[in-house]
């Protein structure tokens, strides 16, 4: 929750000050977005799912190639 809270901080600092939304994520608003979660790390649900999907794919790419040995 604390990333939650600093954005909307971030956000409302911004807005007092007048600072445009573009100025605040820059041209890519994606990238923006990924390099602020990855300041708060991989705490929290959304690392354990991306966690879980990484080792999900591993293993099939591991099934699929004993498969064609």
């Amino acid at each position: 929750m604390q990333a939650f809270e600093d954005l909307a901080d971030l956000f409302e600092q911004a807005s007092a000050d007048g600072t445009p939304v573009r100025e605040v994520v820059g041209d890519d608003p994606v990238d923006f977005a990924e390099s602020f979660a990855a300041n708060y790390g991989e705490a929290g649900w959304i690392g354990r799912e991306r966690r879980r999907l990484n080792e999900a794919i591993d293993r099939a790419e591991r099934r699929g190639r004993g498969a064609g040995s």
